[in-house]
C-alpha cells in the first residue's frame, strides 16, 4: 500500500470516529515538516504525520513540529498502521473533553 492510499483510508476512519470534525491535508511544499493532516474538533486541534510504516524515515523538522504542537496544548503524533489503533484511542481521549461552548452560535 502506498502512503497516499493509507492516508485516504485513515481520513475516512477519522471522519467516521469523530463525527463533525474537519480534516485538512496540509501542503508539504508550503512549510516543510508540518504534519500531513490537521484535525479540528470543537475547540481542539490535532496534527498527524502519516507514515506508511513504523520504519519509514522521519525528518528532524517533522519531530520539531509535533513537539511544538504538543507543547501548545494540541495533539501531535506520528501515525502508521502499526500504531494506528493506539493513536486514535489517544486522540479520542484528547477530544473527549472538548468544550463545545467555545463555538459561536452564529456560525
Amino acid at each position: 500500500m502506498k502512503e497516499r492510499d493509507y492516508q485516504k483510508r485513515l481520513i475516512a476512519r477519522l471522519e467516521d470516529r469523530f463525527e463533525g470534525c474537519m480534516i485538512l491535508k496540509n501542503d508539504p511544499t508550503y512549510l516543510q515538516g508540518v504534519p500531513d493532516l490537521s484535525i479540528f474538533y470543537g475547540c481542539k486541534y490535532a496534527m498527524l504525520e502519516v507514515k506508511i510504516s513504523e520504519n519509514a524515515n522521519i525528518q528532524p523538522n517533522q519531530e520539531y513540529y509535533l513537539e511544538e504542537i504538543n507543547k501548545s496544548g494540541g495533539f501531535g503524533r506520528l501515525i502508521f498502521p502499526e500504531n494506528e489503533e493506539v493513536v486514535i484511542n489517544e486522540l479520542e481521549e484528547y477530544f473527549k473533553h472538548t468544550n463545545w461552548s467555545c463555538l459561536s452560535k452564529s456560525i
